[in-house]
């Protein structure tokens, strides 16, 4: 894949990465989120994972060569801050876009994973975080598309055999083969990927979307499992179980709905499987998928308010 960005080079440190207050928060964060996407690292000197994170973060943010920034808040230093963002443990990263949080996560993550965050906050402005597929991957992708996931698989299984690291081919693949419900072969390639691509968008994407596919066999009736929450709306299994079906049934905008209203009401509830089973739908979507960006911005607005 290309650099991200547009421009021919990368700016400077200090205009991609700076320390910020409650002083300058606003500037800083919320104004400077208008023009581009500002990924808010908010960390304390006493925290270990902090100063692994950190560097890394720094390191992905400069990689992407302008298409994001990034605003470093000391905890210790700027409680208020902290305080009106619910920040309740550290390392945690937001993402702000258009002064408000688009997305974030919390602990020290793998570099792929910082990728990943990456690439979803640009492409959640507009951007183009991926800089495009291959002229073969895009047409195996299209044929997919199409319904022909035989000669999908065929073409990006011929990929992997000119490059066997292709991580877009390799979930690729995988995808055709839970389109063609051969599930297990499915779960065969997954496992068979290099482990240097094993947590890569695609391959996490492809693992999404398997597990989802897995769930959907046991997916109750619609109607009945409607019928049961409109009759007790705090029944919260019954709940889980109808955006299950509803995913099921290819309604992942109404399964998304479903699991928001139960975190709404728990959001602990059964250790937070509603966020869990949203995050897992968030990836098997494709970045930019209108269901996927209005959910993540629904549940980062639960998640601050």
């Amino acid at each position: 894949m290309i650099e991200l960005g547009t421009g021919a080079g990368t700016p400077p440190a200090s205009d991609l990465i700076k320390d910020s207050s409650e002083a300058t928060f606003m500037a800083d964060v919320v104004e400077a989120s208008n023009e581009v996407p500002v990924i808010v690292d908010f960390w304390a000197p006493w925290c270990g994972p902090c100063k692994t994170l950190g560097p890394a973060l720094e390191e992905a943010v400069t990689a992407a060569r302008g298409a994001v920034k990034m605003v470093k808040v000391n905890v210790d230093e700027n409680q208020m801050i902290a305080g009106q963002l619910r920040i309740q443990s550290i390392p945690t990263v937001y993402a702000f876009w258009k002064g408000q949080p688009v997305d974030g996560f919390q602990g020290a993550v793998p570099a792929s994973e910082l990728k990943a965050f990456i690439d979803r906050v640009v492409q959640a402005a507009g951007g183009d975080a991926s800089g495009g597929l291959d002229d073969a991957v895009a047409a195996a992708e299209q044929m997919l598309e199409e319904g022909a996931a035989e000669d999908a698989a065929q073409t990006f299984a011929a990929i992997l055999g000119e490059d066997s690291n292709n991580a877009a081919a390799y979930g690729g693949l995988v995808r055709a083969h839970i389109a063609m419900n051969d599930l297990d072969q499915a779960e065969a390639v997954l496992n068979g990927a290099p482990a240097e691509i094993s947590e890569s968008p695609e391959l996490e994407a492809a693992h999404a979307q398997l597990e989802l596919t897995k769930q959907a066999a046991g997916a109750g009736p619609v109607a009945d499992l409607l019928a049961r929450v409109e009759a007790d709306p705090d029944d919260h299994q019954a709940r889980y179980d109808l955006a299950q079906a509803l995913y099921a049934h290819g309604d992942g905008e109404a399964a998304v709905n479903e699991l928001l209203e139960l975190f709404r009401r728990d959001r602990e509830w059964n250790d937070g499987a509603a966020k869990a089973q949203l995050m897992t739908i968030f990836e098997a979507l494709k970045p930019n998928d209108p269901v996927a960006l209005n959910g993540r911005r629904r549940l980062s607005s639960m998640i601050f308010a």
